[in-house]
């Protein structure tokens, strides 16, 4: 259970209208699926996940609503960072589930290891840890 005093942040990604399979998420990052609205066509309205304790939702786009896929902006406009204890691990599960490598896992001045991944509907991953 969530404790109602901290804040977090938990992003909500936008999709293409119909999307239907949210795997990727599971087998890429061992997401577990929380709870599903489903539109009257079988495809998800909005889903909410987490990803090791850390809560994302995955909605429909509405573009008229500012809601937008990244495919509708040439791409993302933010990067997801996600902190986890073995950063090469998740990012070699993520590639083998059909993520595309964008930046492979290293080490960099600033104490962190990191790298970058794309998903399957065009979202960013920033994998990392600290060093």
């Amino acid at each position: 259970m969530m404790d109602k005093s901290l804040a977090f942040f938990a992003p909500e990604l936008f999709f293409r209208n119909g999307l239907r399979d949210i795997s990727f998420y599971q087998r890429a990052f061992g997401a577990k699926e929380l709870r599903r609205f489903s539109n009257s066509d079988g495809s998800i309205h909005v889903v909410e996940m987490s990803i090791q304790g850390a809560l994302f939702h995955m909605h429909e786009a509405k573009q008229a609503q500012g809601e937008l896929a990244p495919e509708h902006c040439q791409g993302t406009t933010v990067r997801i960072g996600l902190f986890t204890t073995d950063p090469d691990a998740l990012m070699a599960k993520a590639v083998n589930a059909g993520a595309e490598l964008v930046s492979p896992i290293q080490d960099f001045d600033y104490g962190y290891r990191q790298g970058i991944v794309k998903d399957p509907n065009g979202h960013v991953w920033q994998i990392q840890s600290r060093v």
